[in-house]
Formats: C-alpha cells, structure tokens, sequence
C-alpha cells in the first residue's frame, strides 16, 4: 500500500514538471514573438522617419525649386524683403525693407509700393556710388534688358525692361500703382549730380 502511494506521488511529481516545463516553454515562445514583433515596428518607423527626412532634406516634394535657396532676413542688421540681380551690369544686392539714409549706404531699398513680386509697383531706390550693391551702372542697361527679384514668398521673378527716362527729383510719378493689374519694379537713382533722377521700369515676364 505505501509503495502505491510513493508512485502516485511521483506521479504527480512528474506532471507537474511536465506542467512547468510547458509553461515556461510558452513563456519563452511569447517573449520571442514579443521581440520579433516589437522589432518589426521598430524598423517600420525607421522606414518612415527615412522617408519623411529625405523630403526634409529634398525639399523638392514639400517646396517648389525656385524657394530652395532663399535669402536672409537681415543684412548688416537691415531687415532685408528681396534680392536684385541685374545680369547685364553685374549687379547683384539685396533690397532693404525700409527706407532710411543709412541703410541706402548699404545697399538699394524699397522705396514704396507693394510686397516683392506682387501686384503694382515695387519702387526700388539708390545711389549711384561706384562700389557694389549700388545702382551706379543702371545708366548702362538698356530696354529688354533682364531683372531678377527674389523674395521668401513668391521666389525668384523674371523682369523685362520696357522703360528707361529721367525727371526731377519732385515728379513722382514714376511711384504711380496703375498697373492695370501687372507686376511690375522701378529703379530710381540719382544722376547728373542728384539734378535728375534715373528711372528703370521693368515688367513681369
């Protein structure tokens, strides 16, 4: 009779190992479909965060080429609204959003008129100092000349010369908004010794 009851017992010693070692087998099994399925998320939002910073990096699927390059906010701690480039007299500086005495020093300035490339007349004035950013050469373009404008908003914009004649100081206008719904820029610079005043129009092409 004891011998019977010490074979239950191992028995049931045995099933219970059993048991155990079952269990800790489906314990490790889960734990392996837990990394393989942790790891497969892992490596699905590397792919996606490659793809969003190639965009980031591209730039061409989020921002039309031409906005690639934009330029500065400030020169010279001017706050500055656009570039100029003019190809023909190998002009090329940025265009002051304020108009004040020191900073036409520094280079051209809006002198009234709307946002860069935009509807009506962008009035761009300076000097005629012999040294860069200045309009020192503007008497040396002619009509169908080429104009280059770039703001942060609208890009770079191709301008045609149509234009070119010289007033008094006192006529304004070559400042006028009459547009008939064109963009269009104006050069303004001082000439036969700040007598008479240069005027450049150019239009949208």
């Amino acid at each position: 009779m004891g011998k019977r009851i010490l074979k239950d017992k191992i028995e049931q010693n045995r099933r219970r190992i059993k048991i155990v070692i079952l269990l800790l087998i489906l314990v490790i099994i889960s734990y392996m479909f837990l990394g393989i399925y942790k790891e497969s998320k892992i490596k699905l939002k590397e792919s996606y965060d490659n793809i969003e910073l190639e965009k980031v990096i591209s730039k061409e699927e989020i921002v039309p080429k031409e906005l690639i390059s934009q330029i500065p906010k400030t020169y010279l701690d001017y706050e500055v609204t656009a570039k100029l480039e003019i190809p023909k007299i190998n002009l090329e500086t940025y265009v002051l959003k304020e108009y004040k005495t020191d900073g036409l020093d520094v280079c051209a300035s809006k002198y009234w008129g709307p946002e860069p490339n935009c509807v009506g007349n962008f009035c761009i004035a300076g000097h005629n100092y012999d040294k860069e950013r200045m309009f020192n050469h503007l008497i040396d373009l002619e009509l169908g000349d080429e104009i280059y404008l770039t703001d942060n908003v609208n890009g770079e914009q191709t301008y045609v010369i149509y234009d070119i004649y010289k007033v008094k100081p006192n006529n304004v206008a070559p400042l006028s908004q009459e547009t008939n719904g064109n963009v269009v820029i104006t050069l303004i610079t001082c000439v036969n010794y700040s007598r008479n005043r240069l005027i450049v129009q150019a239009k949208e092409m």
